[in-house]
C-alpha cells in the first residue's frame, strides 16, 4: 500500500529525526511504499533563520533590530553546521514529499496521494506547544473515506486544558485506528469518551538494536565517558556527572549547547553522532525521552531526571512499563541513593518484548483493513 506519514518534520531534534526514520523504515520493511509528508508549519520553520528577532523589544525600532541581528549573526552562522548535519541525515534516510506544506489548508487543497495516512509519533498532540493545536497532526486534511491511523502519538502531559478538550475529541474521533505512546495519553482520550485506544511503543523500538548499530559509521570516543542530555541545565545532573567523573575518571560529553561543564560538546553534530554517544557511553544521564529509549535499546546504564516543564509523563510511563521506576531521579535524596549498574536487563527485555509485540500487532491489524 501507499502510505504517507506526518510528524514533527525537520525540527532539528535528535529524537524527532530518529523516530521519523524508524517508522518509515519499519513500514518499508513490511513491503509498503512509504513517504513522510514534508510538513513545515510556520511555528516550526524558523530554527535557522539568520535574521529572526526572537525578542519583540528589538522589533519596535529598526536600529535596535539591526544591532540585535548583527550581534546574533556570528553564532547563528556557526550553528548552520548543525543544520547541515541534520539535513544530510534527512536526505539520506527520510524520504519525504517533494511538495512542502505549511498549513492544514494546503494539505486539504492539495492532498498527498496515499491509501493510508499515519500521524505520529513524537509530541504531535502536546497542546503545551502549537503542534498540539494544529489540525494537520490529527489528520484533519484526510477525507473520510481514507484509512487514518495514529501511531504512538504523544500528548506528553497528564491532562488537557479545558479549552482544548473539544477540539482534540472531535479530531481524534475521525481516526480509524488510534494508538498513543503513554498510558497517560490513553487516559486522556478515555476521559474524552474515546475508548478504542491502544498503547504502543515509540517507533524507535520497532527497529532492532543491530539495525541501529549499522547506522553508526563514525569512530567512537577514545575515552570512557558519561553522556549528558539535559535540556534544563539541571544542577542535580551536574552534581551527579561531576561526582562520577571524580570517582571513575570518566569524561563528560554532551550535545546540549547550554551545558558548560562538559569536557566535549557535540551540539553541532547530527543524529548519527547522538546514536554513537549513547551506544558507547559508560553511563547516560538525561531528561530526554529518546535518550532513555536508546539507552534501553543499547542496554546502557542510565538514570532519568524530571523535567522542569510539563512533559515528564513520557519518561515516567516508559520506566513504569519496563518495571524500572527506580531510575527516575526526583530530588537530591534519590540521587544520593542511586547505585550504578542497578538495571536488570533480563527483566527489561521481557517486559519490552511484550510491548513490542503489541506495537507490531497494532500496525499489522490496522494496515490489513
Amino acid at each position: 500500500m501507499k502510505i504517507k506519514t506526518i510528524t514533527c518534520h525537520e525540527v532539528y531534534n535528535y529524537g524527532a529525526s530518529l523516530q521519523e526514520f524508524a517508522l518509515l523504515k519499519h513500514l518499508k520493511a513490511l513491503g509498503h511504499d512509504v513517504e513522510a509528508i514534508n510538513y513545515r508549519p510556520h511555528y516550526d520553520s524558523n530554527h535557522f533563520n539568520l535574521f529572526r528577532v526572537s525578542n519583540e523589544v528589538f522589533n519596535k525600532n529598526i536600529l535596535l533590530k539591526y544591532i540585535y541581528i548583527l550581534l546574533k549573526l556570528p553564532s547563528r552562522l556557526i550553528h548552520l553546521k548543525r543544520k547541515r548535519e541534520f539535513d544530510k541525515f534527512s536526505k539520506k534516510f527520510i524520504k519525504s514529499t517533494n511538495t512542502q506544506y505549511k498549513c492544514n489548508q494546503q494539505l486539504t487543497n492539495n492532498l498527498p496521494n496515499a491509501d493510508v495516512y499515519i500521524c505520529g509519533s513524537d509530541q504531535i498532540w502536546n497542546s503545551f506547544f502549537e503542534n498540539g493545536k494544529d489540525p494537520a497532526y490529527y489528520l484533519d486534511f484526510v477525507p473520510s473515506d481514507k484509512l487514518k491511523i495514529s501511531y504512538a502519538a504523544s500528548f506528553a502531559i497528564d491532562k488537557l486544558e479545558e479549552n482544548i478538550k473539544e477540539f482534540v475529541k472531535e479530531k481524534v474521533k475521525r481516526i480509524n485506528f488510534i494508538s498513543v505512546r503513554e498510558s497517560s495519553g490513553k487516559n486522556i482520550l478515555e476521559n474524552l469518551g474515546i475508548k478504542n485506544v491502544t498503547q504502543v511503543l515509540d517507533p524507535v523500538f520497532l527497529i532492532e538494536s543491530s539495525k541501529w548499530e549499522e547506522l553508526i559509521t563514525i569512530p567512537k570516543e577514545s575515552d570512557k565517558y558519561i553522556f549528558i542530555y539535559d535540556f534544563d541545565s539541571n544542577p542535580l545532573i551536574k552534581n551527579m556527572a561531576l561526582k562520577y567523573k571524580k570517582d571513575y575518571g570518566w569524561k563528560i560529553i554532551t550535545v546540549n549547547q547550554n551545558i558548560k561543564y562538559a569536557d566535549r560538546n557535540y551540539f553541532l553534530e547530527g543524529p548519527i553522532k547522538f546514536l554513537s554517544l549513547v551506544k558507547n557511553a559508560e553511563f547516560v544521564i538525561s531528561n530526554s525521552f529518546h535518550a532513555v529509549a536508546f539507552s534501553i535499546i543499547f542496554k546502557k546504564d542510565f538514570v532519568v531526571f524530571n523535567r522542569h516543564d510539563k512533559i515528564n509523563t513520557r519518561m515516567r510511563d516508559l520506566l513504569d512499563s519496563i518495571n524500572q521506576k527506580h531510575l527516575l531521579i526526583t530530588d537530591s535524596e534519590s540521587l544520593k541513593n542511586h547505585n550504578l549498574n542497578s538495571i536488570n536487563y533480563s527483566i527489561v527485555e521481557s517486559e519490552l518484548n511484550k510491548l513490542i509485540n503489541v506495537s507490531y500487532k497494532f500496525l499489522d491489524s490496522a494496515l490489513k483493513v
